[in-house]
């Protein structure tokens, strides 16, 4: 695959990102587009992983987070859509607010 298309599998689901950090593994040297996009699409994973897991220790208790919940699943659905133009697209442009931290956090994928 070629680094634009490693970039935006990327941002399909874990299974996707699993694809893409092998395939970018297998090129050498391995195109800064590719670690970019894989470092911004394991944040916004973790990000609706960590919120999946407050929703289900939180979904009986309080009953106003279901509607912060579901603000914050459309933010991160707005962020994710994104990500996802910019690799399409083959440009380094971090996601809004978090898109820079991922980068700083994820400095371990290279």
């Amino acid at each position: 695959m070629d680094a634009k298309t490693t970039a935006w599998v990327s941002y399909l689901w874990w299974i996707g990102w699993i694809i893409s950090l092998v395939t970018s593994n297998n090129t050498n040297p391995k195109p800064s587009l590719v670690v970019f996009h894989l470092r911004q699409s394991l944040g916004l994973l973790a990000t609706s992983t960590a919120l999946w897991i407050l929703n289900m220790m939180l979904v009986f208790g309080f009953s106003g987070w279901y509607w912060i919940y579901a603000c914050l699943t459309v933010v991160l659905v707005i962020l994710w859509i994104i990500g996802l133009i910019a690799a399409v697209q083959g440009e380094e442009k971090p996601v809004p607010v978090l898109g820079p931290l991922f980068q700083q956090w994820f400095q371990f994928i290279k």
